[in-house]
Formats: C-alpha cells, structure tokens, sequence
C-alpha cells in the first residue's frame, strides 16, 4: 500500500535512503560518496524546500520512499530507493507509478551517471534520457546541486516532457 509519509515517519525516511544508498558506494566519484549519504540536517532541508515523500507499506513497515517535488513548470522525483532486502519486488515501480499519477506537469529525474541500474529503472518505465547540454541547463535551474554533482549526472524526462 502506498501513504503519503508524515513527520513520525522521518527515520524511517532516513534509515531507508542511507541503507539504500549504498549501493552507489564505489560507483559515483569518491569525491562525491560519504557516510552517512545523507544527513538528517540535508534530509530536514530537503523536505523544508517541498520534497513530499511516499511510501511503500508492507506488514506495517515502510520498505521503499519516494520524494515528489513541484516546481512550477515541472515535478521532480526526488531520492527513490527501496531497502535493500526489499528490491526487485516492484516497490519501486509501483512508487513511481503513483507519483506519476498526481504530477499535472512534466515529470525530470536526476540520477548520477554511473547509475546505470537507475537509468535502466526509469527508461524501463517510458522515461527518456536527455542530451548533456539540455541536462546541464535542467539541474541548474531545477535542483540545488554543487556543480560537481552536475557533471557526473543525467536527467531523464517523461514523454510529456517538450
């Protein structure tokens, strides 16, 4: 079942995208990888700048989230991960099946380059890589990112997307 996750439910945010997150350990740059991925400082930043997060319930417990973001023209998908007992159940898919669903604009993802589980994620569900120079121009004015973070990331549209 999916629910729309509220304030008590900001560990469980927490544990899910630091446990999940590991597995870009080793894979995006050095530079960019620490511990805990995540700090529940950025966390809390993150959800004050209107990063709304679902998640995925089974027996009581939260297995996969999914952060949605509304921004004027556009929704972002923010920080989608599945705990890592938990993959390859469709928790993701049906997480991202829903935010898709309540989005009325263009729906942009980020991910890094390296990713490539990601990508093929979200072209698996008729998302479409973007050209470099239109990526670099979308993270820019869409995310708050360091421009390292830029120059190792892809962005991935919906087929609404111009």
């Amino acid at each position: 079942m999916i629910v729309k996750c509220e304030q008590e439910d900001f560990e469980e945010i927490y544990d899910i995208i630091n446990d999940a997150a590991i597995a870009y350990k080793g894979i995006i740059p050095a530079d960019r990888w620490h511990e805990p991925y995540i700090t529940e400082e950025e966390l809390k930043k993150q959800i004050g700048d209107g990063v709304q997060f679902w998640g995925y319930m089974e027996n009581d417990k939260i297995t996969g989230i999914m952060g949605i973001q509304f921004k004027s023209d556009v929704t972002l998908i923010r920080h989608a991960y599945v705990r890592t007992k938990d993959r390859n159940k469709g928790v993701g898919g049906k997480l991202l099946t829903h935010l898709y669903s309540i989005s009325s604009t263009p729906v942009l993802i980020g991910t890094w380059v390296d990713a490539k589980w990601a990508m093929d994620f979200y072209l698996k569900h008729g998302f479409r890589l973007l050209p470099k120079d239109e990526v670099n121009v979308l993270l820019r004015k869409y995310w708050t990112i360091p421009e390292r973070q830029i120059e190792t990331s892809v962005v991935l549209a919906s087929s609404n997307w111009k």
